[in-house]
């Protein structure tokens, strides 16, 4: 990658593989006190914020925030601009798209009734979780407190404001279940029956009340 600089106190590593030193673009915003683990990239203009934590092999696009405790698993694709306020967890394999927002404030207000500015006591944080494999489409913006489900797929410009069941396909303003998406991520054919097929990889899934499990 060019312009792009080993973590501090690392030494710098020419190639991804297995252990190598996290690399961080000299424009990247990291916090000292961010723990960034091996083979993860970070772009340009990025910033990471206090106590923050990236898995290895992440990839934190250009000008994408990360807010202070947030913590990423490992392997997880944060695109351009992409927005992610504390306090958000996302599990392993997570795909959040260019310019996709994390909400952290069910009110949010910024003065209080008296006028006053208001502060970090002021207020209660709410956070976005994100399970193992989802996918968050460009432009979506996801309003805690809310869960996305295990391999669930937001569509681009979707508003998240409930959660999201594991491999559910969500769309729209406010997102509603349009269908069920495969862990490949192809939309899932209905087979009958309560059974669903996945067109690219053949595994089949299993719904009942609403919820599907991988057979």
């Amino acid at each position: 990658m060019s312009n792009l600089t080993a973590g501090p106190g690392m030494a710098a590593s020419p190639a991804q593989g297995p252990g190598h030193p996290p690399r961080i673009a000299a424009t990247a915003d990291v916090d000292p006190s961010a723990i960034i683990e091996p083979d993860t990239v970070i772009w340009h203009l990025a910033q990471v914020r206090e106590y923050a934590r990236l898995g290895p092999g992440c990839i934190l696009g250009r000008g994408a925030y990360v807010g202070p405790g947030v913590i990423l698993g490992k392997n997880c694709k944060v695109q351009n601009y992409a927005l992610v306020y504390e306090p958000a967890l996302i599990e392993d394999g997570v795909f959040i798209g260019p310019a996709a927002v994390f909400t952290n404030d069910l009110f949010p207000r910024a003065v209080n009734i008296d006028g006053t500015q208001k502060a970090a006591v002021d207020w209660e944080m709410v956070g976005v979780t994100v399970r193992t494999g989802a996918s968050i489409g460009a432009r979506a913006v996801c309003v805690a407190p809310l869960t996305i489900g295990r391999w669930a797929m937001v569509a681009a410009g979707a508003v998240v404001t409930r959660d999201v069941p594991d491999y559910a396909l969500v769309a729209g303003v406010p997102a509603r279940r349009i269908g069920w998406v495969g862990r490949s991520g192809a939309r899932l054919q209905d087979a009958g029956d309560g059974t669903y097929v996945c067109p690219a990889t053949g595994e089949r899934y299993v719904e009942n009340n609403g919820v599907l499990s991988h057979t």
